[in-house]
């Protein structure tokens, strides 16, 4: 199961019951990526209600979803997240959100608590304070092993601030952090070595997105970046790499799949539009080691289930996506089994 930002969480970022009972009703996925999750305070980018982890509220709340994920012989990893230009000063008390450029999202607009608004231009992090941003994913880490996760998932994709420096239509800047694919990666590197010194690679995955667009994102040459992140996951032994293959809106094109294959060696994950059908090809292939499903499990809940059995999948309600309640959340019924 693909994370999945659902603003369920109370308004301190704090995990709810209903939370618990969702990611306990998917707990068939095999694994569970559980939602993009606030590594620091002060960063919210999804009206207020997403969870964070660095509070100890927050860790004793996500307890409870991990035990009962637990109780229904699922795993579940936990995605850390910092949004970066993605947030507003008006979710996060006045904050101006950084990133690696002051560049700010374009053509689009952000729900706040006084409506839809444009993004805003972010302050440039300088270099040093880039290891406190790595302190605070290292952090998570710690915390998201006390909550009783079964390993963690960096989230490097989808126009986020780890996902800001890799690609250089968002990184602009100069120096060790900018420039070349090397510098561009050099801080999503240093949040995965933080997190394996946590975990140890074998509990640390990472997700990618080098050719969505969304966040008004873009790159100049998402093959060679994808090249270059691949292998140097490769050589730190991670759990998984976990790739976005597509754009959401079709504006970007490359075929990544093959080109990340061939430069990462262990557990390749996919994403984005799959099918039943085509994820059991790529599987057998050896294209992908797995297929995360997003989409469809926010309303097939026994997701697995359904596919072995040939049965039609329910399409969401996108309505209550970012709603804050149980409608569209927990109320999705399971298929009914005929033997």
């Amino acid at each position: 199961m693909a994370p999945l930002t659902r603003c369920r969480a109370d308004a301190d970022h704090v995990p709810t019951e209903i939370m618990a009972t969702y990611y306990a009703q998917r707990a068939s996925a095999g694994l569970i990526v559980a939602e993009a999750t606030m590594v620091m305070e002060g960063n919210s980018a999804f009206g207020a209600r997403e969870p964070g982890i660095y509070s100890e509220a927050q860790v004793q709340a996500w307890k409870k979803v991990t035990d009962a994920v637990h109780g229904k012989g699922g795993l579940i990893f936990l995605q850390i997240w910092h949004g970066g230009r993605a947030c507003h000063p008006l979710l996060n008390g006045g904050i101006q959100p950084v990133a690696p450029s002051p560049l700010a999202i374009q053509g689009d607009e952000t729900h706040t608590p006084e409506g839809k608004k444009p993004y805003v231009i972010p302050r440039e992090l300088p270099d040093d304070e880039l290891p406190g941003i790595v302190e605070g994913f290292r952090k998570a880490a710690v915390n998201a092993k006390a909550a009783g996760f079964d390993g963690v998932e960096v989230h490097g994709a989808n126009g986020y601030l780890l996902d800001e420096f890799l690609r250089d239509g968002s990184n602009q800047r100069s120096g060790p952090y900018g420039g070349p694919i090397e510098n561009r990666a050099r801080l999503l590197l240093e949040v995965v070595d933080a997190a394996i010194s946590v975990w140890g690679a074998d509990r640390v995955g990472v997700r990618i997105s080098p050719v969505n667009s969304y966040n008004d994102m873009r790159d100049s040459d998402p093959v060679a970046l994808t090249t270059y992140v691949a292998g140097q996951l490769n050589a730190r032994g991670i759990a998984y790499l976990h790739l976005m293959r597509a754009d959401f809106f079709g504006l970007q094109k490359a075929d990544l799949v093959p080109v990340a294959r061939a430069a990462f060696k262990g557990s390749l994950i996919g994403n984005m539009g799959y099918t039943g059908e085509e994820a059991d090809l790529a599987l057998a292939s050896g294209a992908l080691d797995a297929v995360a499903f997003g989409h469809h499990y926010v309303s097939n809940p026994d997701l697995v289930e359904r596919l072995a059995a040939g049965v039609a999948l329910v399409e969401p309600d996108a309505r209550t996506f970012y709603s804050n309640d149980a409608v569209g959340y927990t109320d999705y019924p399971t298929m009914n089994f005929v033997s």
